[in-house]
């Protein structure tokens, strides 16, 4: 059995690099990053120098898998042609910048339909992931589909969505999907005793399939049960509490899935330490199990 991979989103402030520096800094074995800024559509190219040395840190500090992140000015699923071109645009740079640093996991939200309607806003999302993967045709990087919490009107807030996604996609094997715990729980999806986590992951195996599974996001929620808010808390000071997490890191159909924190936290990252020692505490026989 796998060992455990736990870690958190990391800044890359000051180049990519410093993102495994700093999940380095306080023992990630994996971590998530973006891959530019997240809030501007233009980025300058990553330079030869900074590929090089992403690589090579990333080969002495061990972290393994590096995930990225998609930037929140994305919406596949809008009816606007210009920002869906923008969005499609924006993927298409970001998924090779993961293709230059080596990283192979993407995560993506299918984006908001803005009130074009769900079904429209789908068949919108499947549209620009079809135009993707056909200008990328070869590549190793895969579209990681994340769960949301359904807040406004953003897609993929049931199962059922993102199994359609997969299911009509022209290109299913460079599709995946993340699991949010927040995101999950506020979309209506208990986790908070053994017989309800149950219940979730046997749906989720039903309706999308755990082969499916590539990133696990683990997040506390403010906010209460099928609330459709998103808003994370840190591990054990919200809505879902620490039995949720217990469960999820002694399952070992998940064993194989990195776990990644994405809780609110200052530059000191102490947030993000006490909550993977929190973790770390929850895995029975050690954190050396597997």
């Amino acid at each position: 059995m796998n060992r455990l991979r736990l870690g958190a989103h990391m800044s890359i402030a000051g180049g990519p690099a410093n993102a495994l520096r700093r999940g380095h800094s306080i023992e990630c074995d994996a971590i998530q990053m973006f891959t530019r800024n997240a809030n501007q559509w233009r980025a300058r190219d990553l330079t030869t120098e900074e590929v090089a040395e992403f690589r090579r840190v990333r080969a002495e500090t061990g972290i393994s898998p590096v995930v990225a992140h998609s930037s929140y000015l994305i919406n596949l699923a809008t009816p606007d042609d210009a920002l869906w071109t923008k969005s499609l645009n924006a993927l298409l740079d970001e998924t090779d910048r993961c293709q230059q640093l080596g990283i192979c996991d993407y995560v993506l939200h299918p984006g908001s339909h803005v009130g074009a309607g769900e079904e429209a806003g789908l068949e919108r999302v499947l549209q620009a992931l079809d135009t993707a993967c056909e200008e990328t045709a070869g590549s190793p990087v895969r579209v990681v589909l994340e769960i949301t919490a359904g807040q406004g009107t953003n897609l993929g807030y049931r199962f059922e969505q993102l199994a359609w996604l997969i299911e009509r996609a022209a290109a299913p094997e460079r599709l995946g999907v993340c699991f949010d715990t927040a995101h999950a729980f506020a979309a209506g999806y208990d986790l908070r005793d053994e017989a309800s986590y149950r219940a979730t992951w046997q749906e989720f195996d039903a309706v999308i399939g755990l082969d499916q599974l590539r990133v696990i996001h683990l997040n506390d929620s403010k906010r209460e049960l099928g609330s459709r808010v998103d808003r994370h808390e840190q591990i054990g000071e919200g809505s879902l509490g620490v039995e949720a997490f217990r469960l999820l890191v002694n399952d070992p159909a998940l064993r194989h899935v990195p776990m990644l924190l994405e809780t609110p936290k200052g530059e000191e990252m102490l947030e993000d330490i006490v909550n993977l020692t929190v973790l770390r505490s929850l895995i029975e026989g050690g954190t050396e199990n597997g």
